[in-house]
């Protein structure tokens, strides 16, 4: 997600951005978890402030270059969805006929895209991807796309993000882009509206698997620990259904590690706090971790935490929701309350992903994002892998996720050990062996974990 400019919560993105046709030379993000400006060949850190939007960079390259070319320009890695696919092991799926066929990803978000079939079709072009035609569907009343407006260029991009990304993991799965008209931000706004188009998609059969990028911290309901949160519970039918009808619902965690958005937008709580929807116990919480890999995707050290400064993996302890069943095997971790995240992915800035763009004509071109609203999309692929293998819906995965953990080797967890979710002077909580608040059970190895979830 991102901050400033306009308060749209629309993604829990941290991005980077980029320009020149030769270089990466000075560029600056509407962003996501930090509100960076990379200038030159240094990247500066400014003082840490709340996420809103995940953006896409606002000025574009002419093509994405390789990872080894980011680290001398701008000191940050760069990475293609190509690079993802070899470092989560994913040929052997591919290889056995496992893209995603006959299943479908549900997107939702605010505004969506105008350029959105456009740009992923230059996207597949770049990699080597097979087209795919992206179902465009409008939830009451979406207004006109102004790229003038900093809220609507902020959730086209992070639509841009989640669409390509998802495509890129499961290339065969359909994927259907449900735009609503109303911004979300912090607290109940833009949730109705988004919760009514979900379960409007659900009880029609739409998908089976919905990817959100976006959340609203806990403590800005309304009426936060009071009479159980009534704001928010009344928003959960929709993943109510879901769990009824078999369809897999995740959430992105966040982008400022323990700590998450105030009300206003304007800054971040001064302890830990939780964002809704990913600690819903419905919900499959996507954390983030930052990838070490060279430019043909092979890792030169272990997966951690996302914490590079631009913002965090998000993760901590619901205030609102006691703890599932699922987590009682983890209860020394969480206490009597829902932890999050389950599982994580891609997240950091450092090891940012190549996006393609048009929406806006002042910015065409390439450019990277990260943040948890890139692991989120995905993770949605790979449970799409998932639910083809199987050969139906896996519904409510969280159960699998933990009993996998259970055995990881076997099950294709790879267990995240190194960093911690601290951030923005909050103390958050270290990687550990097994299961933990900053990174859930670890990441993946596709090539089992696809196979071992389907049985499950």
């Amino acid at each position: 997600m991102d901050h400033s400019i306009a308060r749209s919560r629309s993604a829990r993105t941290a991005a980077v951005a980029t320009v020149g046709a030769a270089a990466l030379v000075a560029l600056s993000a509407v962003g996501p978890a930090s509100g960076l400006a990379v200038a030159g060949a240094k990247a500066s850190l400014p003082a840490p402030v709340p996420a809103s939007h995940g953006h896409v960079l606002k000025t574009g390259m002419a093509a994405p270059v390789p990872t080894s070319v980011c680290l001398s320009q701008i000191q940050i890695r760069c990475y293609t969805p190509l690079q993802y696919r070899t470092a989560y092991n994913l040929a052997p799926v591919y290889d056995a006929g496992i893209t995603g066929k006959g299943r479908t990803i549900v997107i939702v978000d605010s505004f969506g895209s105008p350029t959105i079939q456009n740009d992923l079709q230059v996207f597949d072009k770049q990699f080597g991807l097979p087209d795919t035609t992206v179902d465009v569907r409008q939830w009451g009343t979406v207004p006109p796309f102004d790229p003038t407006n900093a809220d609507q260029n902020g959730w086209a991009g992070e639509t841009t993000l989640d669409v390509e990304y998802a495509h890129a993991i499961a290339p065969g799965a359909h994927i259907v882009l449900i735009e609503t008209g109303v911004s979300e931000t912090e607290g109940t706004t833009g949730f109705p509206e988004m919760m009514s188009a979900e379960d409007n998609a659900i009880r029609h059969g739409l998908g089976d698997v919905i990817s959100q990028s976006f959340g609203a911290t806990e403590n800005t309901f309304p009426d936060y620990q009071v009479n159980g949160t009534r704001s928010l519970m009344a928003l959960r039918y929709a993943f109510k259904d879901a769990a009824m009808r078999g369809v897999t619902v995740l959430g992105a965690s966040g982008d400022n590690g323990a700590t998450d958005a105030t009300l206003d937008g304007t800054g971040t709580y001064p302890y830990p706090v939780d964002s809704w929807p990913s600690a819903d116990p419905l919900v499959t919480s996507v954390g983030g971790t930052q990838l070490t890999l060279d430019d043909s995707g092979a890792r030169t050290a272990p997966d951690m935490v996302w914490n590079d400064g631009y913002g965090a993996g998000g993760g901590g302890i619901s205030g609102v929701f006691a703890r599932p069943w699922y987590q009682n095997g983890v209860a020394q971790v969480t206490g009597d309350h829902r932890g999050t995240p389950d599982i994580s992915m891609t997240a950091a800035v450092n090891g940012a992903a190549w996006t393609y763009q048009s929406f806006d004509p002042t910015s065409v071109g390439w450019g990277l994002v990260g943040g948890t609203s890139e692991a989120t999309p995905i993770f949605s692929g790979i449970v799409a892998l998932a639910d083809q293998k199987a050969g139906h819906r896996l519904g409510l995965i969280n159960p699998a996720l933990y009993a996998m953990a259970e055995h990881p080797d076997r099950n294709g967890i790879v267990d995240v050990t190194v960093g911690n979710n601290s951030f923005a002077g909050v103390t958050g909580y270290d990687a550990t062996p097994g299961y933990d608040l900053a990174s859930g059970v670890g990441t993946i190895d596709a090539a089992r974990f696809v196979a071992a979830l389907a049985r499950r």
